[in-house]
């Protein structure tokens, strides 16, 4: 059946890639057209979910992405070398929270919801590949916004951001907007 031959070219695009491929990407890349591909995508995605392979295919927004499973991870570990993870820090799940909820978000803005400073937090996350420049604000100083990668997605199981669970309550929460107003109004000398 042709469909398999899609399969394969499909297969071999997101292995060969080794990061998120988008819809539009994957379909320029093996020639099969959109439509055609939406549709085959949920059931490509099946066959390695029930599958005993090694490897799935995760959604990431638009995207998709070759990724080992979960449960071959300490194999991996092994056979990479590759140190024990250690988990993020309460500030760390904190200033990763608030940019996510609140993205695309300023240092500046993580400090003023967290109450100290954040900017060693920040680069951490930025290291971790959880968080990236967004660019920057047209405001003085031009401070540089940021945002969650798909990284962050893939390492919290999320297709996308609108996965959150919601938050208890808004009452209190300082909004970007606030703090460029602020920054926007004059100094009284």
């Amino acid at each position: 059946m042709e469909y398999k031959k899609y399969y394969g070219m499909i297969e071999a695009v997101l292995f060969a890639s080794g990061e998120p491929v988008s819809l539009e990407r994957l379909s320029e890349a093996t020639e099969i057209d959109r439509p055609t591909l939406s549709g085959l995508m949920p059931d490509f995605m099946a066959e390695y979910k029930s599958s005993d392979r090694g490897v799935q295919v995760v959604k990431l927004g638009t995207s998709y992405q070759l990724c080992s499973k979960k449960e071959y991870e300490s194999y991996i570990k092994r056979a990479l070398e590759i140190k024990r993870n250690t988990p993020l820090s309460q500030a760390a799940m904190e200033t990763l929270a608030i940019i996510a909820y609140n993205e695309p978000v300023t240092k500046s803005f993580v400090e003023q919801v967290r109450g100290v400073d954040s900017s060693q937090t920040v680069n951490n996350l930025v290291e971790k590949g959880l968080v990236e420049e967004a660019g920057r604000l047209d405001v003085p100083g031009r401070p540089i916004t940021y945002q969650t990668t798909a990284n962050f997605l893939r390492s919290f199981q999320l297709s996308s951001l609108q996965e959150l669970p919601p938050l208890p309550d808004e009452s209190g929460q300082i909004h970007l907007e606030e703090v460029v107003a602020s920054q926007e109004e004059p100094v009284e000398e």
